[in-house]
């Protein structure tokens, strides 16, 4: 019977709990993510005696979002860090020293079946799926599987401890031969520390590493033929007390991942969609990375990141500024006054939604501490203790004010700077593309899209219009068709056909795809019912027999779109001046302006799925 120290557990139960308040002072916006993880880990930490098999947690996030600083951290208050090691595999690496995850572990000294936390970070890279479903040649880390499944990790215990008896034993002889030859005899050990490390591991022996390096070839002799004859030793090493985490990216479940260079999209639409990501999109997107077999082995305890809303990236900027304030006073003696312009300045040019908060960090060393430390040795020269700092948005300037004296500097934030440069001739007819978009989605969906934008951060200007999350329905397939197509007409109509830009290349990509998977994929088209997207079809038709109708289709949605924007042709102008001119418009804005043309734009929250009300239909209707 196992013996529970009720002491010592209401004594770990209480730093575990201080270890949650810590991790929630020092990270924003994941404190579901906090308490999740630490009540998963609390039977490993408080009694890991009773755990047969290792605790398995996966998290996964979109880049950025503080999944390795959350480990790191929670390791370091609980005292685990030489008890803790990170391990990123890779099947293309040919530069490791090792093709095996046990002998990471034994070389950090986690194999002796103590309490452990081992973190395989970035694990998406560790693919055994290629992008086209095939199997992956798979040579190194392959034990990786094996601790997943039951915490065991077999060895290569004899071989190493008959390495090392030969060679003790060896050294005893020449050391005897010397002697009796009256020569001089080397007391050094027989190995050197690295080899001691992974004697003492193989051997199950827990003295010091350097008391045990140190013993004489006497004594080792006698030690490794003593455990020999134990049979434990080649046993494999039980990992059933380890703690295992799990971290990466998955890009198929965290579709938006992909869209870095956004800095303009509100976060609060990225934060909506990832909100409905759960475990089964998280399984389906492991299962393009892995086989069947090996996602089973994740087990299901799946944490997922949510990206950070807007408050989120105000309060990590405000908790930088404090610190900033805090250690500038405490250090230097001057009080810092910073102005919200500031927070503003750092907020437009260092968030961009789905990196997460390194370029946040990286913008506030950009626009306050490079600045801050020349108006600080003017503080000091002139003996003053107080500046206050804003940023001047009309003159833009970053100014201080040192007691009466006043110090600028010129300063244009870098993406600020790539938003001013756009042209006002391709905001005109980024803003007319992106209001044909526009239009027709509130003309065929009734609501109002999420947001509205024709100056960007991008060296050549362009826009978006931001969609809710749709339903896919065969109306609805049509209608986001025309939506896609409606952006190139529209530029067609207000400037002329010969005038009209490339911006339509990807809107009328998207729109041959879904014109294709409406007739070859699901069977929209009453003229062809069998699927023509089988690979593996034996008999499959030539595809060719369906380009005919989807080239009819897609020109009948354009003539269909064309007749949908000249109707509402006064709306595209006045939306389409007021975009340009402001360069992002609002859901309630883009509502407010339609309604003056006489249609409706329900203004629906992020996240809102657009979906016909299926149960209203089933039963209201008569049996």
């Amino acid at each position: 019977m196992i013996k529970i120290d009720k002491k010592s557990i209401t004594a770990k139960k209480e730093k575990l709990d201080a270890c949650k308040a810590y991790l929630k002072s020092e990270f924003i916006g994941i404190d579901s993510i906090i308490d999740d993880l630490l009540d998963y880990i609390q039977v490993w930490y408080l009694m890991p005696e009773i755990l047969s098999r290792p605790v398995i947690v996966n998290l996964w996030g979109m880049t950025g979002v503080g999944k390795t600083d959350l480990v790191r951290k929670m390791v370091k208050f609980l005292d685990y860090q030489d008890r803790f090691t990170e391990i990123e595999l890779s099947n293309v690496d040919t530069t490791s020293w090792t093709n095996s995850v046990s002998e990471i572990l034994s070389n950090n000294e986690i194999a002796d079946e103590k309490p452990a936390i081992v973190l395989f970070d970035e694990i998406q890279r560790f693919n055994t799926m290629d992008d086209e479903g095939k199997p992956v040649p798979q040579t190194k880390f392959t034990d990786f599987w094996e601790l997943l499944s039951d915490g065991r990790l077999s060895k290569k215990t004899k071989d190493d401890i008959d390495y090392y008896l030969y060679t003790y034993m060896r050294r005893k002889r020449e050391n005897e031969l010397k002697k009796s030859k009256g020569e001089k005899v080397d007391n050094h050990p027989a190995i050197d520390i690295w080899d001691a490390k992974t004697l003492r591991t193989s051997l199950g022996h827990d003295a010091e590493l350097f008391e045990f390096a140190e013993m004489n070839e006497e004594d080792m002799i006698n030690l490794i033929k003593k455990t020999k004859n134990k049979k434990k030793i080649y046993e494999p090493i039980n990992h059933s007390k380890t703690l295992i985490l799990i971290s990466g990216n998955l890009d198929k479940a965290f579709q938006m991942a992909s869209q870095t260079g956004e800095s303009d999209i509100d976060a609060d639409i990225f934060h909506a969609f990832t909100k409905k990501i759960t475990v089964i999109d998280v399984k389906n997107a492991l299962t393009k990375k892995f086989r069947p077999e090996q996602v089973s082995r994740f087990g299901n305890i799946h944490l997922i990141y949510k990206s950070l809303r807007k408050v989120d990236f105000e309060a990590l900027i405000q908790k930088e500024i404090d610190r900033i304030i805090h250690e500038t006073k405490e250090k230097i003696g001057i009080s810092l006054a910073i102005d919200n312009s500031i927070n503003q300045l750092i907020y437009r040019n260092g968030v961009f939604p789905v990196q997460g908060v390194r370029p946040v960090f990286s913008s506030i060393v950009d626009v306050l501490d490079t600045h801050l430390s020349k108006f600080v040795f003017k503080a000091l020269i002139d003996n003053n203790d107080h500046i206050s700092i804003k940023y001047d948005k009309e003159s833009k300037k970053i100014v201080a004010h040192i007691n009466k004296e006043k110090i600028e500097i010129s300063y244009i934030g870098r993406i600020d700077k790539i938003r001013q440069s756009n042209v006002a001739d391709v905001i005109s007819n980024v803003s007319v593309h992106e209001c044909g978009h526009a239009v027709v989605y509130i003309a065929l969906m009734g609501m109002a899209p999420l947001q509205l934008k024709s100056k960007l951060a991008n060296s050549y200007a362009s826009g978006f219009t931001f969609p809710h999350q749709i339903h896919e329905t065969k109306e609805n397939i049509i209608n986001k068709i025309k939506i896609y197509l409606a952006g190139g007409i529209a530029e067609e109509i207000i400037f002329g056909k010969q005038h009209a830009s490339i911006g339509r290349c990807e809107d009328r990509e998207q729109a041959t795809i879904l014109a294709i998977e409406y007739i070859r994929k699901y069977g929209f088209d009453d003229e062809f019912q069998a699927v023509y997207t089988l690979e593996d079809y034996p008999n499959r038709i030539d595809k060719r027999v369906t380009d005919i109708d989807i080239e009819k289709m897609i020109a009948r949605l354009v003539n269909e779109t064309q007749e949908l924007l000249n109707k509402h042709l006064p709306l595209v102008k006045k939306l389409s001046r007021e975009l340009s001119i402001k360069g992002s418009l609002e859901a309630n804005e883009v509502a407010k302006i339609s309604q003056m043309y006489n249609l409706k734009a329900l203004v629906k929250e992020e996240g809102y799925l657009h979906i016909f009300n299926y149960d209203k239909k089933l039963h209201s209707s008569e049996e």
